[in-house]
């Protein structure tokens, strides 16, 4: 048995802005992907990941006992786990870009008897039905989930986040292959934990200043750079995220792998490009935006950029 692919994802804007109703654009990123496989020869890593299914499997039965979720074929499930499924990802996990949400999209699709399909029309309560159901299971991981990472990667489409109630596929302009632009992602080569940093953030939120801050000028220019990404204004983008760089290196300092401090600072300074987080932060990747992917490439030469997008 192979499942069909599900793919990882990557939130341009909105990381953290998104918990206080900034704007958000999500896309999938099909350079990494996974799928669900059954064999009765498991390696030592595929071992661990149908532990992990087994004890997921424990979970969904819990929440399938509550009248407000989905039934799910439990027992077929816990058969496949037994008969050695496991998920089969080149997904990296603790890197930001949805390792744990291609896994909840894949069970969905293969489990969920009355489930929601990307066939039928995808109004604005079906894709927050699917997004609160999908936040439920992949609670399993991360103690607390949006549910985005699923989504995304379920549908396989650009998501825009409006709000926490307010959210729908995106038309992403098409991307120039001959374009010098570029978002890219560089490997922090630290893997990160997203509740350490989440719990950072919301210390954070008791000060009054931090709020202010977060809401004048990080949310301002996370829903700015989401307006121009989306219209196609490059101009206007790269002036946005050069504010928002400044204003996460200023503000976010504990999410930024330290040895990346100088080197956030030395793309503000020469334009060269701008880094931004990538998911929590605190590893993984880091995201980033430059208007000359040479220069970029020049500047950052002890580290490998992975081309995301094209302008």
């Amino acid at each position: 048995m192979k499942g069909p692919l599900f793919y990882s994802k990557i939130l341009l804007f909105g990381e953290y802005g998104i918990i206080k109703d900034s704007k958000g654009l999500s896309i999938p990123y099909n350079f990494y992907k996974g799928a669900l496989k059954i064999s009765d020869d498991l390696s030592e890593k595929n071992q661990q990941s149908n532990k992990n299914l087994s004890r997921f499997a424990n979970h969904l039965e819990e929440l399938s006992k509550g009248s407000d979720f989905p039934n799910f074929d439990i027992t077929s499930l816990k058969k496949d786990i037994e008969a050695g499924m496991y998920f089969d990802s080149s997904i990296p996990q603790g890197y930001g870009v949805g390792s744990s949400g291609a896994l909840v999209a894949a069970i969905y699709d293969k489990y969920a008897l009355e489930k929601i399909t990307v066939l039928e029309n995808l109004t604005r309560e079906k894709l927050l039905e699917l997004k609160s159901i999908f936040g439920r299971m992949e609670s399993f991981f991360h103690g607390k989930s949006s549910g985005l990472d699923p989504l995304n990667s379920y549908l396989s489409l650009p998501i825009l986040i409006n709000s926490k109630e307010d959210i729908e596929p995106a038309g992403i302009p098409s991307q120039k292959q001959s374009g010098n632009g570029a978002v890219f992602l560089i490997d922090s080569g630290i893997v990160g934990e997203t509740a350490p940093m989440v719990n950072i953030f919301m210390e954070n939120m008791k000060q009054e200043g931090f709020r202010k801050m977060l809401k004048d000028k990080f949310v301002k220019y996370t829903d700015m750079c989401v307006e121009d990404f989306l219209s196609g204004d490059v101009k206007g983008l790269f002036g946005n995220v050069k504010h928002l760089s400044k204003v996460v290196l200023d503000n976010f300092k504990p999410m930024i792998p330290a040895q990346f401090h100088d080197l956030w600072k030395k793309g503000l300074d020469t334009g060269d490009y701008y880094l931004k987080l990538c998911g929590s932060g605190g590893g993984g990747y880091i995201l980033g935006f430059t208007e000359d992917l040479e220069k970029a490439e020049k500047s950052l030469k002890d580290y490998k950029l992975e081309v995301v997008y094209n302008f």
